[in-house]
């Protein structure tokens, strides 16, 4: 008999529950209403890199200055131990601010009118504050964690709008922007914390006109990655990996543009969930498979309102994007407060779920459903895991992985309209006999 360990999530007061396997074991019923889940460890996939989200400005800010010390205590470990929190091991963060962040700011702010190709002014004084020492004592709690960046927009002074907000990057910029990522990745550095990946623009091709943002196209970001920023990477013996793209999966033609022409000079492509389908990370993967998939940014919100649909929306769709190729699964906002904030000035009215809400009148430190979502994932799913071979339809939905240490990861969730029986086998070997209720979700750990 196998080891098993199993967590269930059934409903929204009953998240990511620790169950016995007699609290959930069924004798077998009959084969013609049961549902056989397969996990196949000789089929292999993907090497994982793991779940996080991201310690924008708005999220450190909260949990660094508005709770309390024993409350950002337990936090961080809820959040980054593996053994006594779920594990968390990718965090993707802003270079500057983003619609999440308090105030307007790069790492090379000037008056209107100035500029500065030396990057003389260049500073991550901002960063110091309060995201550089929350992502510290994440990597004390979790040596595993891989560290990534993406800009939301230039320095106004490089930009074709002369403000963060809109613009493309100037022509006569594109070196100096370049020395900018280097400077930001040697900063970190610095600190103790090592960038692993950078992207060159948080969504491209979508510019919006109340935060920060810049239009790059794929013609672009190709000769800004293969003829300045590689080439500076390379000079200064840095081995941040260059991921494309950075946006929605409804335009798998700007990340095939972009290898077609740089090559090796870029080494994956990040995607986002608000457009478009998970396949077309393996669409893309197919095409060019020596390149890395990665899932650098979605967000829950009052959109999908409800806890049921919005619970089962980042289930569902973290299944498919591990079952498409994808080395991370990354959410938004690590926290925000109880008005959806803060963003930046002039916003309007935020709509955005963070993993935790910490509000700011009382202190109140709550766990959303987000937070349960991803332990489904990333409590018993180690870095260097492999995903590995299942079974899994439109109703039942499934994602399996292998550990270093052998141990299986099976993540199960019933997308259909009715309480399932499930057969789990593994190797053909009968693991276990359940019952899943209706957009309930399942995590096994075998050993």
């Amino acid at each position: 008999m196998k080891n098993l360990t199993i967590y269930q999530s059934t409903g929204e007061h009953d998240l990511f529950v620790q169950k016995e396997i007699e609290e959930v074991r069924v004798s077998t019923p009959s084969s013609d209403s049961t549902v056989t889940v397969t996990v196949n460890i000789e089929e292999t996939f993907q090497e994982i890199d793991g779940f996080g989200a991201s310690f924008t400005d708005s999220a450190a800010y909260l949990i660094h200055q508005i709770l309390d010390e024993n409350d950002r205590t337990d936090l961080m470990e809820k959040l980054f131990h593996p053994e006594r929190g779920i594990g968390l091991s990718v965090l993707r963060n802003p270079m500057g601010s983003s619609d999440y962040a308090r105030e307007m700011y790069s790492y090379n702010d000037l008056p209107d009118g100035e500029t500065d190709f030396s990057q003389s002014h260049f500073s991550i004084a901002h960063d110091l504050d309060d995201i550089v020492p929350l992502v510290q004592k994440a990597l004390q709690l979790n040596p595993s964690i891989k560290l990534m960046a993406s800009p939301w927009s230039a320095p106004a002074w490089m930009k074709t709008s002369n403000s963060m907000i809109g613009g493309e990057l100037k022509e006569e910029c594109y070196s100096v922007y370049a020395d900018y990522f280097v400077n930001y990745i040697k900063a970190y550095g610095k600190e103790g914390l090592p960038i692993y990946a950078i992207t060159p623009q948080n969504e491209p091709l979508f510019v919006p006109g109340h935060y920060p943002g810049m239009l790059m196209t794929a013609e672009r970001q190709a000769d800004f990655i293969k003829n300045y920023l590689k080439p500076r990477f390379i000079e200064n013996g840095l081995d941040t990996k260059i991921l494309c793209y950075d946006h929605n999966w409804d335009r798998p033609n700007y990340p095939l543009h972009v290898i077609d022409d740089v090559g090796d000079a870029v080494d994956g492509v990040a995607w986002h969930w608000y457009g478009g389908r998970p396949v077309a990370q393996h669409q893309v993967h197919k095409v060019y498979p020596e390149k890395e998939v990665h899932f650098t940014e979605g967000s829950g919100g009052e959109w999908i309102p409800a806890f049921e649909p919005a619970f089962s929306n980042v289930m569902r769709t973290g299944i498919e994007i591990m079952r498409n190729d994808s080395k991370s699964f990354v959410l938004w906002n690590m926290a925000l407060d109880e008005e959806n904030g803060p963003s930046v000035p002039g916003f309007g009215k935020s709509t955005c779920r963070g993993v935790v809400t910490v509000e700011q009148k009382t202190q109140k430190l709550t766990y959303t459903l987000d937070y349960y979502a991803l332990a489904h994932f990333s409590k018993f799913v180690r870095p260097k895991a492999v995903r590995i071979g299942s079974t899994s339809t439109e109703e039942i939905r499934t994602v399996a992985f292998k550990n270093t240490d052998d141990s299986i990861v099976t993540v199960l969730f019933n997308d259909g309209e009715k309480e399932q029986s499930i057969e789990l086998k593994q190797d053909n070997d009968e693991i276990l006999h359940f019952t899943l209720g209706s957009k309930c979700a399942m995590t096994l750990l075998t050993k």
